[in-house]
């Protein structure tokens, strides 16, 4: 299991979030997490992608300029 959790706590746990978010919420609270974890994920992929355009814009113009001697 994750986190080294049992079965017996995961129930407990989802019985806790049960009993705080009520049943017709708990669905929405689970949405609305995917959607979070979603945009965190593509987020961090274009920040990737942005960093590798800035390295290959940088070497292409040093690439370019001419060499003094």
């Amino acid at each position: 299991m994750p986190f080294g959790l049992g079965g017996q706590e995961l129930f407990i746990i989802l019985f806790l979030a049960l009993l705080i978010f009520g049943a017709k919420r708990l669905p929405e609270v689970g949405a609305g997490l995917g959607k979070g974890i979603r945009s965190f994920k593509e987020s961090l992929k274009e920040a990737d992608v942005s960093e590798e355009v800035k390295k290959l814009e940088q070497e292409k113009q040093e690439n370019k300029a001419p060499e003094k001697a």
